[in-house]
């Protein structure tokens, strides 16, 4: 048959029979590679870049694999990768793949590198008398996330020292990273049809964006402490969500105080450890310092008035910024600055619970302005949509 109908390429042959019988058997993954290879390979696309086309174009798993299908059959070759490729290579790009070390290590942190998603709740140390979370959440630990996201952007951080004509004996002080956190209700996520288990039908999600990545370089002969700040990678897109990275997903009602603290108290405590110490990172072929500074700027006000333990919006407390109430606010729509403060609030808080001065309800709460809950993330006051509408109105 060989000599007959294929030019007397028996391999060829034997390897369209291999083929076949492992399509019979289901080994359709073991097909595709064999299948590859015969199609010669450097015909398709790598798997990097169909992941790439998956994410960009926003098609879920099964729309992409009906694509594949498609392709497949009309152009009779392989030139799109099937979604077991896709799922290698995305291991590479989630957290957990990279190596890296903290100096000094974190505190009550685990120093291993190779961590995926774990659960949201396993770093809460459950008490007897606590009610088991009514939720479920998942997420990645905080510094193996930046780790990831750094490695990411690699190549940009690498093109942004070389146009600043900056040499490796230069990047010595090590690199400073800022970070935008977010974290918003993704409004309504229950089921159509009610088959899972009873948890809360609203979803919040905790996420990062890294802003920039600066080096601080000191001139020939100039101090150490009047270098000057050299920004070697810049977020173009800083709103986008291709930007942004997932941190936390969990199944729970923003409202929900106490069930939002259980899960993000652990994220707090790893960004806590984070500021305090130095990553040491390969990057470009040569392992680097990079530290951290926070900025919890992407909150609404709800989210703003909830970690920080305000009163909700219906209090007297207008605002998320300053003291004044809304009598003030109607007589005084101008003159008003930035008062509040993450440790101020944690001050506020601890007056309001230990009422140091015997004072009755009325007064304690005008004591604390409005603190009722304690503060457990630290936001930065940002205009929110409510003071764009006052500086509008």
């Amino acid at each position: 048959f060989a000599e007959k109908e294929e030019g007397g390429d028996v391999k060829a042959v034997c390897l369209t029979l291999f083929l076949l019988a492992l399509r019979s058997d289901n080994e359709h993954r073991k097909a595709d590679e064999l299948e590859a290879i015969m199609q010669a390979r450097c015909f398709g696309l790598h798997a990097a870049v169909c992941l790439a086309i998956r994410v960009n174009t926003f098609l879920s798993c099964s729309q992409y694999h009906k694509m594949y299908r498609t392709v497949k059959a009309t152009s009779g070759r392989q030139i799109f990768q099937p979604l077991h490729a896709l799922r290698a290579a995305e291991k590479e790009l989630l957290p957990g793949f990279h190596a890296f070390e903290w100096q000094p290590a974190l505190a009550s942190v685990s120093p291993s590198c190779h961590v995926g998603i774990i659960d949201g709740l396993s770093g809460w140390a459950a008490s007897v008398d606590d009610a088991p979370a009514d939720t479920i959440t998942r997420r990645f630990r905080y510094d193996v996330a930046l780790a990831s996201a750094l490695k990411d952007l690699e190549e940009d951080i690498m093109d942004g020292l070389r146009q600043q004509g900056l040499e490796d004996n230069a990047c010595t002080e090590g690199f400073s990273v800022m970070i935008k956190e977010s974290c918003d209700g993704m409004g309504d996520v229950s089921e159509k049809h009610g088959g899972g288990p009873a948890v809360p039908e609203k979803a919040v999600r905790f996420s990062f964006t890294v802003m920039s990545v600066s080096l601080r370089v000191a001139d020939d002969g100039e101090e150490a402490g009047n270098a000057e700040e050299v920004i070697v990678f810049q977020e173009p897109k800083p709103n986008s969500e291709l930007s942004c990275k997932p941190l936390c997903l969990m199944f729970v009602d923003e409202s929900d105080h106490e069930t939002l603290t259980a899960i993000l108290g652990p994220v707090s405590a790893e960004r806590s450890a984070i500021k305090r110490s130095r990553l040491i990172l390969s990057i470009g072929g040569l392992s680097r310092l990079f530290s951290f500074r926070f900025r919890g700027s992407g909150y609404d006000e709800k989210m703003v008035r909830d970690v920080e333990g305000m009163e909700a919006s219906g209090s007297t407390y207008v605002c998320t910024l300053c003291d004044s109430t809304r009598a003030e606010a109607a007589h005084n729509m101008v003159l008003h600055s930035v008062t509040r403060n993450h440790q101020e609030n944690l001050e506020r808080y601890e007056t309001w619970r230990t009422n140091p001065f015997s004072e009755s309800a009325e007064e304690l709460r005008d004591r604390v302005k409005g603190i009722s809950a304690k503060p457990f993330l630290e936001t930065h006051p940002t205009l929110d949509a409510l003071h764009c509408d006052i500086g509008n109105a």
